[in-house]
């Protein structure tokens, strides 16, 4: 699932209807475990795109310092690097690789969805609260209190 798709879903499963409040209040958990299902399951694709990111980090070291394979070079479909430069501005190199950028705009994109599911869960958790002070205004407005 997508950012987008994930946001219009959250937007419609968060609405309260407020004639309701009492289904509201039952559905929390319904909701809760809906979205701690999804932190999950993205909190395990970030560590595997992470690890995964941190091969191709090596796999780039090797490739700038020249100290790759042949073998290896064959395998990913690389052409040898042949230009000699300094320890100290490897980094530079790695930092421009097109292939780590792209994967590291995946890692990136991936750890917004989970900060953004965890404040989810915390507004969920929050829920009963937001509830049990709209069930006292209303009492209050209707002159039960």
């Amino acid at each position: 699932m997508n950012f987008s798709e994930l946001k219009e879903m959250v937007e419609q499963d968060l609405s309260f209807k407020e004639d309701q409040l009492d289904i509201e209040s039952l559905r929390i958990p319904q909701l809760h475990g809906k979205y701690l299902n999804f932190l999950t399951n993205e909190k395990i694709l970030l560590q595997k795109l992470k690890w995964e990111y941190a091969s191709l980090y090596k796999a780039k070291w090797e490739y700038y310092n020249g100290k790759m394979s042949q073998e290896d070079l064959k395998e990913r479909n690389w052409e040898q690097f042949d230009l000699k430069i300094l320890k100290q501005d490897i980094p530079i190199y790695i930092d421009a690789d097109e292939d780590l950028i792209k994967f590291k705009s995946k890692v990136v994109l991936l750890e917004e969805k989970v900060s953004y599911l965890e404040s989810i869960l915390k507004m969920i958790l929050n829920r009963q609260f937001h509830i049990r002070d709209a069930i006292a205004w209303r009492k209050f407005i209707n002159g039960s209190i």
